[in-house]
Order: structure tokens, then C-alpha cells, then sequence
């Protein structure tokens, strides 16, 4: 999740301030990820440091307007007009978990996968039991003057990010049952890999031919 880019984006509607770009921030994700204020100054920190955004008026609450400079409109267009590219490696702690037991002589890797699989079946039925929130004053707050549009908006976007979760947890499930069945084809002990022998050379490994 890119917090520079999402109040970048929100910027780009007009000026904000700290607690406001937070409540904005949640009205716009469902307020899946809630941000601390600390969080979001120290964004605005670095966006004001690298020109997209400007200090502007302080009202009579002593809160500090931020506003959006034309290099963060371009910013804020480029980001929403590209696609999203994911890392091609991973560094996700359940596959590296199993991949690693699979190769470690004695360990009994479809006991760690059944006690996943709970866990994960766990969070999904949670995902799908808790349902829609009764209405848009329980996902981003209550928001004074709110109409029926921005109420359907944000229930809107509640509903996108909450499939997201679901689908992923999906996916996870999926997955670990797909990981069973490859331990099904190759048996732990075959798969079992002893310390090297070889003694890796220092510094960086030679260039492939």
C-alpha cells in the first residue's frame, strides 16, 4: 500500500489537513489499513521535502492546510494511469517457511501445513461471517453533512477492499491444499537436504554464461 500516492491522491480534491487526510484516507479503503497521524505527517513531511505538496493556511483549530503542487498532480496522474507491478520474487514468511521445512531432513511438514490451514480457514470464515457494516458510519466515521452518494461510496469501497481479503485468504487455502498435494507426490525424505559440503567462495557469486 502506497500511503505517499493514496493522500497524494486525496490532496488532488483540494487542501487538507493531518486528521482530515486520516478520516479521508478511511472513508476512501474501508478502513482496512488505519493510518496513526504520526504516519501521515511524516509522509507530508517527505512529500513537502520533494516539492509535491506546499504548506498553506492554518485556521482557528491551529490545523495546518496541505496543499498539492502541480509536480504532485502529475504524480498523482501517473500513478493512477500505471499499473500496479509486483515484486517478481517473495519474501512471503509462509511459502519461504515451507519451502524451507520441505528440505529439512525430520521435519514434519503436513503437520505444519494442517495447523495453517486451520488458521487460514479460521480468518477466511471470519472474513465471510462479518458481514456488511450497517452503514457508512461504521466503516470511516461519522462525517458530518455526509450524503447518500458518499455514504453509498464509501460502503462501496468498504465492499471492494473486503473482497480483496477474502480472495486472497481464498487463494491462501488453495494454495496450502496445492502444497499437500506436491509433499503427496515427492515424500519428505526425498526431498530431505543435508548441509553442503562445498564451502561457498567469499564475495559475489560468478556470472552465469
Amino acid at each position: 500500500m502506497s500511503v505517499r500516492f493514496s493522500l497524494l491522491a486525496i490532496l488532488d480534491q483540494g487542501p487538507c489537513y493531518g486528521y482530515q487526510l486520516r478520516a479521508e484516507f478511511n472513508r476512501r479503503t474501508g478502513s482496512t489499513w488505519p493510518l496513526n497521524v504520526g504516519q501521515i505527517y511524516n509522509t507530508l513531511d517527505r512529500l513537502e521535502r520533494d516539492g509535491l505538496v506546499t504548506r498553506g493556511d492554518t485556521d482557528a483549530q491551529g490545523h495546518v492546510y496541505y496543499l498539492i503542487t502541480d509536480a504532485g498532480t502529475a504524480e498523482v496522474r501517473d500513478w493512477l494511469g500505471g499499473p500496479v507491478t509486483r515484486p517478481t520474487g517473495t519474501r512471503d514468511e509462509l511459502s519461504l517457511k515451507l519451502a524451507l521445512a520441505a528440505t529439512l531432513p525430520g521435519v514434519d511438514v503436513a503437520a505444519i501445513i494442517a495447523r495453517q490451514r486451520t488458521v487460514s480457514l479460521r480468518a477466511l470464515d471470519a472474513l465471510r461471517a462479518q458481514g456488511e457494516p450497517d452503514d457508512a458510519d461504521n466503516i470511516g466515521g461519522a462525517n458530518e453533512g455526509r450524503d447518500a452518494t458518499s455514504a453509498d461510496g464509501e460502503m462501496l469501497a468498504w465492499r471492494l477492499v473486503n473482497d480483496a481479503l477474502v480472495f486472497h485468504a481464498e487463494a491462501e487455502v488453495r494454495w496450502l491444499d496445492h502444497v499437500e498435494r506436491r509433499l503427496l507426490e515427492h515424500p519428505a525424505r526425498e526431498l530431505g537436504i543435508t548441509l553442503g559440503t562445498d564451502r561457498p567462495r567469499r564475495g559475489r557469486p560468478p556470472r552465469a554464461v
